[in-house]
């Protein structure tokens, strides 16, 4: 009983969760994802986490990202870059899973208002223009 009930309140806490499929020929430079959080319920400190699922045909040992997000109202603007490493010194994969690899990068905390909004924009910033390899790309909000 404890344990439902230990993860029912970690369910409560987080407010947004979306992956977003990247084309199957590849994640172009300028297919930018976006995500839409919509009014928060309460004020508080909420973790930022990018989500990223990759295959074997991912040809880099990891994948820069460009990670802008704006709160609504204000027009306040955060912006980070994410130099994801994907795989250790000795080639063996970071993240978790056996065909699909997922891994989650943590953003820096966000405080926010009861009614704030919150609108994220995420795209690479690798030299080559096609990205093969990345299935999903996501984001996540929850409560701290």
């Amino acid at each position: 009983m404890s344990l439902t009930m230990a993860l029912t309140a970690c369910d409560k806490a987080v407010v947004y969760d979306e992956f977003k499929p990247t084309p199957i020929e590849g994640w172009e430079k300028n297919d930018t994802m976006v995500y839409a959080v919509k009014r928060l319920a309460r004020s508080g400190v909420y973790r930022q986490e990018v989500g990223l699922r990759i295959t074997r045909e991912f040809p880099f040992t990891g994948v820069s990202l460009l990670v802008e997000r704006i709160v609504e109202p204000g027009h306040k603007v955060f912006a980070d870059t994410l130099n994801c490493r994907l795989y250790d010194d000795e080639g063996n994969v970071k993240g978790r899973g056996v065909s699909l690899f997922q891994y989650n990068f943590i953003l820096s905390d966000v405080e926010m208002q009861k009614g704030d909004s919150l609108n994220v924009r995420i795209r690479h910033l690798m030299k080559r223009e096609i990205l093969p390899g990345i299935s999903d790309i996501g984001f996540r909000l929850e409560a701290r």
